[in-house]
């Protein structure tokens, strides 16, 4: 059976996001994201031009698809409060952040979305500097709680979380 001549960068995106989940950044090279798609390795240079290149344009399309799912949950959740939306966002890749550390374009995109997020919470909050305040704190404390469960801190919850700061 013949290669596909055409892949769109999205099928590509995904395999490198699998390549990143399963073995970090050292499992994504040229060769390893054309064996998972079937395209010859020439084409991602040609395409992406280096392999910091491919990953940082799907690192950066995961943003986007990020902000996306964001803005359909703050629609879905828009007459419950701040507690719907944090769990209907789930909780964020904790690699995201660590890559936007090391990326202005990704900085910029994370701090797009927290203030997306952000925004969204506010709203659910009230008016003002107090609920601009309170929805800043609310992110942290959801971020802290998303991370640390990871290690097995599973005792705080967001819906806790939410009484204590509102």
């Amino acid at each position: 059976m013949p290669r596909s001549k055409t892949i769109p960068d999205a099928r590509i995106f995904s395999a490198i996001r699998s390549l990143l989940e399963q073995g970090g950044e050292k499992a994504v090279s040229f060769a390893t994201v054309a064996a998972a798609t079937g395209l010859a390795p020439p084409t991602l240079v040609q395409r992406y031009g280096s392999r910091d290149g491919m990953v940082r344009s799907a690192r950066l399309a995961e943003w986007d698809r990020l902000a996306a799912a964001t803005a359909t949950a703050i629609l879905d959740t828009e007459d419950k409060g701040p507690a719907a939306l944090l769990k209907a966002l789930g909780p964020l890749d904790a690699d995201m952040l660590v890559a936007a550390a090391r990326d202005a374009a990704l900085a910029q995109c994370a701090a797009a979305w927290r203030a997306q997020v952000e925004a969204a919470l506010s709203l659910r909050l009230g008016t003002g500097t107090k609920a601009r305040e309170t929805a800043t704190l609310l992110f942290v404390a959801w971020q802290g709680q998303a991370l640390w469960s990871v290690a097995g801190l599973t005792s705080v919850k967001v819906k806790d979380i939410v009484k204590r700061l509102t």
